[in-house]
């Protein structure tokens, strides 16, 4: 005795004539390959609606030459999260960086919700160390991915450019620190760092202070530049600063060093929200009171800025429409390889909430 064959589900025959068209044209709609007719699309998405079909995708990649997926690759690393000081880590240590960022979650987060309505699947990847970069280098030039979502906060960070060599459609977030032929979206971090000096000048701070972010990657010394830039508009000839590494240990460690440098600073900008945190720890340490006596100004508006207390004042940045964007442009240049690269930049908002 044989088991019954099950039933065969709805096939593109099936659709083509609940639809009244030819077996090509709803194949070509399906399978988004060439223009077709909008009268004709919506007659063939209305078959496959009342059909039940569900295209294979491994046989639509043999036809579209698509995967339906693209890597959403994360690099960049810190002293303390790098596996080639902590080679026992097998990079452990660096997810978990990675995860526990605020940052990293929202840009993660805004990708998702703008691949989900086209069907499209993000493969998390990390790279960091030479290894995983050859990995993900390997990983696209052998097909496995439409193309790149490529986020980074490490200065040097040797990925963007080897993306270009595989030439695969790549978009990063965050201008490279090098020009290179790839779409990339911003904010404009200059404008974010003016906002937080015109804050300190409104409130009237005479003794402004800085903790920037690492100053090779193009965003942490643009913000630094804005704030910098408006100081001197108003006479400020010297503004102290210290660099940290977008991590609240390193705005702690700037902080201390800035007290020993500038003991009377009466107001503080951080490259991010983390180093803002790190800082107000330190000077509420030291005694004294924020804002009264340090007023601290952060940047990226995380969930951490409307948490900490007192609540960060911040310059906020767009991450999730940022990441939308990304998506977008990525997108296009799938569909359109022969387009040019593109920039992208968004305008940074200074949210005052009770820290300054």
């Amino acid at each position: 005795m044989t088991s019954p064959r099950p039933a065969a589900g709805p096939t593109l025959d099936d659709v083509a004539r609940v639809a009244g068209v030819s077996r090509a044209t709803a194949s070509r709609v399906i399978n988004g390959k060439r223009k077709v007719a909008p009268d004709l699309q919506e007659l063939v998405l209305s078959a496959v609606a009342a059909t039940g079909y569900a295209p294979h995708r491994a046989a639509r990649t043999l036809v579209t030459r698509r995967t339906g997926s693209v890597a959403l690759v994360i690099s960049g690393t810190d002293p303390e999260t790098d596996p080639a000081t902590d080679p026992g880590s097998g990079g452990s240590r660096y997810a978990g960086h990675v995860f526990d960022d605020p940052f990293f979650g929202r840009i993660v987060a805004g990708i998702v919700r703008a691949l989900r309505p086209h069907d499209v699947h993000p493969v998390l990847m990390l790279a960091e160390d030479d290894a995983a970069r050859a990995q993900v280098v390997s990983y696209v030039r052998q097909g496995n991915a439409d193309g790149v979502l490529h986020v980074s906060t490490r200065a040097d960070d040797p990925l963007p450019a080897l993306l270009v060599e595989a030439g695969r459609p790549a978009v990063l977030f965050a201008r490279p620190a090098t020009s290179l032929p790839l779409s990339f979206v911003d904010l404009a971090n200059r404008d974010g760092g003016a906002l937080a000096a015109e804050h300190f000048l409104a409130d009237g701070r005479t003794a402004p202070a800085a903790v920037s972010g690492p100053l090779g990657v193009p965003a942490a010394s643009d913000r630094l530049a804005g704030f910098r830039d408006a100081l001197a508009r108003h006479g400020h000839a010297y503004v102290p600063s210290v660099e940290g590494n977008f991590t609240i240990e390193s705005g702690d460690a700037a902080m201390r060093a800035l007290l020993e440098r500038a003991p009377h600073v009466d107001a503080v900008f951080a490259g991010n929200d983390l180093m803002a945190q790190g800082a107000i720890d330190v000077l509420r340490e030291s005694g004294r009171r924020v804002p009264e006596d340090v007023a601290v100004i952060g940047f990226d508006d995380t969930a951490l800025a409307q948490r900490a207390r007192p609540a960060l004042t911040t310059v906020r940045q767009p991450v999730e429409e940022m990441a939308g964007e990304m998506v977008r442009l990525l997108l296009e240049r799938i569909e359109d390889p022969s387009l040019a690269v593109r920039s992208v930049l968004f305008e940074p908002a200074l949210v005052v909430r009770d820290s300054a």
